[in-house]
């Protein structure tokens, strides 16, 4: 894994956190047992997760470094969104964690920001993650506290930290959704090269009297578009909805419980809504979006879109970190702080894996595949070339050698794709099942290339 996490003040717990990062990105895993090759490696990694000297900050800001360099001069989606991660299956053996949603439940909570390239969709990394446990329950005045001390002000936080790693990329663009829609942030974040978009949630006043969601939909209709949605087993079966665009300038007015007095009276955005057609009963798509982008013609209003579409990458890394790849709630760690570290860590991991997923679709320039695989590992990418290739065209791998996207179409291939676009399972199951198998082949690949003749 390219830079290691951290320094930790120690060349021995760097070496440390590398290693265990490494082995949870290429074993796909977060059972500590499943990680280290003997007890001795169980004992470091052990360690290495309880000591007082490691820390989700040196972690974040260590892999943000390596963000940061790769973002220069490109225009930056920085996505936002907060996950539960819940342990109350092995409560009984669990110390020091939270309630998370339900308030019952013991677990902590995430909160990643995830760059992407606005032009290429290019995965960059994480430039943020906040890790805490909610140990109390919510003040009386809660309300009226300062946003500072508000579980909320993750959301402020994130985007102030996407845009300081993001100081020498072009533009950042962040995005998140309903919860983000917070007056402050509004107030706060937005210069010439800084913008927000983000799904709105409340029906907010306007300058001119009205209120958002009317003023919306007193808006011209001004183009339609088909959305092709997925099936959600046991939600809504896959169908193709007609979708209407209306745009249009807006002035939100500071609402009464914004915690901020020195925050303008009135903030100018655009507002764009989406909204599906003669959609079937109880399940309508409507997308009312707020960005500080100027959207003044209906293709600023799709791109605008396009982008916050993408933010759909940042649900499947929580896949990716859950159920569908790494499985972190089956952690058998003990310790609430130890499995804050842990949580960065599978977070660092299963956002190589998203860079796997996109990187085939990925447009300009592939990385190199060295940004998530060293020497050895691409060695026997190369070797498997001919076994995972077919005879024809379509079958071949058609992206640059040592790219990530020739790695990830090698990954894919071992994951169980069968290598025809028909199929489109190219998700994170398959990546996380690729790269188990790519582990197992390099551990025997090693040996058997030092006994054997040249």
């Amino acid at each position: 894994m390219d830079g290691g996490i951290g320094y930790f003040g120690d060349t021995r717990r760097e070496r440390s956190g590398g290693l265990l990062a490494r082995r949870v990105a290429e074993r796909q895993a977060v059972c500590v047992r499943k990680l280290a090759d003997d007890r001795s490696e169980q004992v470091r990694f052990r360690r290495f997760l309880s000591s007082k000297a490691v820390t989700v900050e040196e972690m974040v800001a260590h892999r943000a470094m390596f963000v940061a360099e790769a973002a220069k001069g490109r225009h930056v989606l920085a996505i936002q969104d907060t996950s539960e991660i819940n342990y109350q299956a092995q409560s009984g053996r669990k110390q020091g964690l939270g309630k998370v949603g339900n308030g019952t439940d013991a677990g902590l909570f995430v909160h990643p920001v995830l760059a992407l390239d606005a032009e290429t969709q290019e995965c960059l990394g994480l430039v943020d993650v906040q890790v805490w446990r909610r140990t109390r329950s919510k003040a009386e005045n809660y309300k009226r506290l300062p946003i500072e001390e508000k579980e909320s002000h993750r959301w402020v936080k994130g985007a102030n930290q996407a845009k300081a790693v993001l100081a020498e990329a072009a533009m950042v663009t962040v995005i998140d959704d309903r919860e983000g829609d917070i007056y402050e942030k509004w107030a706060r974040l937005p210069d010439q090269r800084s913008h927000l978009l983000t799904r709105a949630s409340r029906d907010r006043s306007l300058a001119n009297g009205s209120r958002l969601f009317t003023a919306l939909g007193q808006m011209p209709e001004v183009h339609r578009f088909t959305l092709d949605l997925p099936a959600r087993p046991g939600k809504r079966g896959a169908r193709t909805a007609q979708m209407a665009v209306r745009f249009g300038p807006i002035r939100i007015c500071r609402p009464g419980n914004c915690s901020d007095r020195n925050a303008p009276r009135e903030i100018e955005l655009f507002a764009i809504e989406v909204r599906e057609l003669d959609p079937p009963p109880g399940d309508a798509i409507c997308w009312r979006l707020l960005t500080t982008h100027g959207v003044e013609s209906v293709e600023q209003a799709l791109t605008v879109i396009g982008w916050y579409r993408l933010r759909w990458h940042i649900e499947q890394l929580f896949r990716t970190l859950k159920r569908q790849g790494l499985r972190i709630e089956q952690s058998v760690i003990e310790d609430g702080e130890a499995l804050e570290k842990l949580a960065v860590i599978a977070l660092i991991a299963a956002t190589v894996t998203m860079q796997l997923v996109l990187a085939r679709s990925a447009g300009g320039q592939p990385p190199p595949a060295s940004r998530v695989f060293d020497l050895g590992q691409i060695e026997v990418l190369h070797a498997l070339q001919k076994k995972l290739q077919g005879r024809t065209v379509k079958q071949q791998n058609p992206h640059p050698s040592d790219s990530l996207a020739w790695a990830a179409w090698t990954i894919a291939r071992l994951g169980g794709w069968t290598g025809y676009g028909s199929d489109k399972s190219t998700g994170p199951i398959t990546m996380r099942d690729g790269l188990e198998r790519l582990d197992g082949i390099v551990d025997g690949y090693k040996p058997a290339k030092n006994v054997c003749p040249d």
